[in-house]
């Protein structure tokens, strides 16, 4: 193989492990995102993040979240309890379920 073939296939595989990399879902599962909106709105003063009401406002709230978001945080519940079944989940409590409505 010449120098620029070998080039150009490293490139090839970079760029293929890259896009991989992306096609990953973010942690939790990209609730942050299919839930924006819904937090705006039904949350506004409310933070992410142990302490900043987030958690109980989207409890409170969850029958009026989008079907969306419902679905991003039914998904991420789902991963963890994979995760959990398998030994893989991080320490501390499992996630509490919703308020249903």
């Amino acid at each position: 193989m010449t120098r620029p073939t070998i080039l150009a296939g490293a490139a090839a595989l970079a760029l293929l492990a890259a896009g991989v990399a992306a096609a990953q879902p973010p942690p939790g599962g990209g609730v942050r995102e299919a839930c924006a909106a819904d937090t705006q709105k039904l949350c506004p003063d409310a933070k992410p993040g142990p302490g900043g009401g987030m958690r109980q406002c989207i409890r409170s709230n969850y029958a009026s979240l989008s079907d969306g978001c419902k679905a991003a945080i039914q998904a991420m519940r789902a991963r963890r309890e994979q995760e959990r079944q398998n030994g893989d989940a991080p320490a501390g409590p499992p996630p509490a379920a919703p308020d249903a409505h």
